[in-house]
């Protein structure tokens, strides 16, 4: 099973940017999408935003569009969240995860992926 860690969380101002990193373990990890979950305390696991194996097509929750970027560097088996003019809502834990099929892309729901990471916070201040 692939390996995943997140890093780049931390503590922002509302307006700032942070970016966060998701490496993984494996080189099989090109075949598949890949995604950006977060979870706020009390809260339900939300998609953030998604992109194919090929990097060619992102998705996104409308609740982040404009603001949040996800690219991927295959030969470095790392993908990005850029996120841009932050929140206070969207102060969360992030979590990476791959698509369970390989090439398989725009799933939304959690249970259509696997190999989550252990997280990184992000918090928004007002």
């Amino acid at each position: 099973q692939v390996q995943l860690v997140e890093s780049g969380g931390g503590l922002v101002q509302a307006g700032g940017s942070l970016r966060l990193s998701c490496v993984a373990s494996e080189r099989t990890f090109r075949q598949y999408a890949m995604a950006w979950f977060r979870r706020a305390p009390g809260m339900e696991r939300e998609f953030v935003g998604g992109i194919s194996a090929s990097g060619l097509r992102t998705f996104y929750a409308d609740s982040v569009k404009g603001r949040f970027t996800i690219s991927r560097d295959n030969p470095k088996n790392t993908v990005y969240l850029q996120m841009n003019s932050l929140k206070p809502e969207d102060t969360a834990a992030y979590y990476c995860a791959v698509d369970s099929l390989p090439h398989r892309t725009g799933a939304t729901d959690p249970a259509y992926y696997t190999s989550w990471g252990q997280g990184t916070q992000v918090t928004v201040s007002s």
